[in-house]
């Protein structure tokens, strides 16, 4: 081989496969299929047996296994890198309704037209007017604490309870029965 015959290169290969096999064993842990660590591991033997050089005094066995475990470590250090990549289609979490959500679903622009952006705001104010004129002023409190509105920040209900000094069940009993009375009079 040193002389330049590649068939002697060759059977070099060919021979040190079953050493490829035995190192590419190592890494039967990782997530990767043992043929593909295999085929890394075969890249690494050709490399070995090209660079090296019986001069240095050391076995081909061992300067091709060493190569051979390069070549998947180096592999497996890259794929990790891919590993933090995240893909717009990859599922990333599911809905209320136990649907997949994609990341490209979350990022999506969900741009509304002028009409619906009008309808919307229209549909606020109606719901502040009537909020101010059906409402007793601790179930329109309640909501407000509740959904931050006005700008405020969206409290729990135990939260609202320990402000106002009554229970959870009851802050609960009193929105559900607020938003009721909302529904009606929206709905006539």
């Amino acid at each position: 081989m040193a002389k330049g015959d590649d068939e002697a290169r060759n059977i070099l290969i060919e021979r040190n496969l079953r050493l490829v096999a035995h190192v590419a064993k190592k890494y039967s842990t990782t997530k990767v299929e043992q043929d593909d660590l295999i085929s890394i591991g075969t890249i690494g033997l050709i490399k070995g047996i090209n660079s090296f050089n019986p001069e240095k005094k050391t076995r081909l066995s061992t300067y091709v296994a060493r190569c051979v475990d390069n070549e998947i470590l180096m592999f497996l250090r890259a794929n990790k890198k891919l590993g933090a990549e995240v893909y717009l289609n990859e599922p990333i979490g599911k809905d209320k309704d136990d649907n997949v959500v994609t990341l490209q679903e979350v990022l999506e622009n969900n741009e509304r037209n002028i009409e619906d952006e009008v309808d919307i705001k229209m549909k606020v104010r109606l719901l502040y007017e009537k909020m101010k004129s059906i409402l007793k002023d601790r179930e329109k409190n309640i909501l407000e604490l509740r959904f931050g509105l006005g700008g405020k920040k969206p409290k729990t209900q135990n939260e609202i309870a320990k402000m106002m000094g009554i229970s959870r069940s009851y802050v609960s009993r009193i929105e559900t029965k607020a938003i009721n009375k909302l529904a009606k009079e929206i709905k006539e």
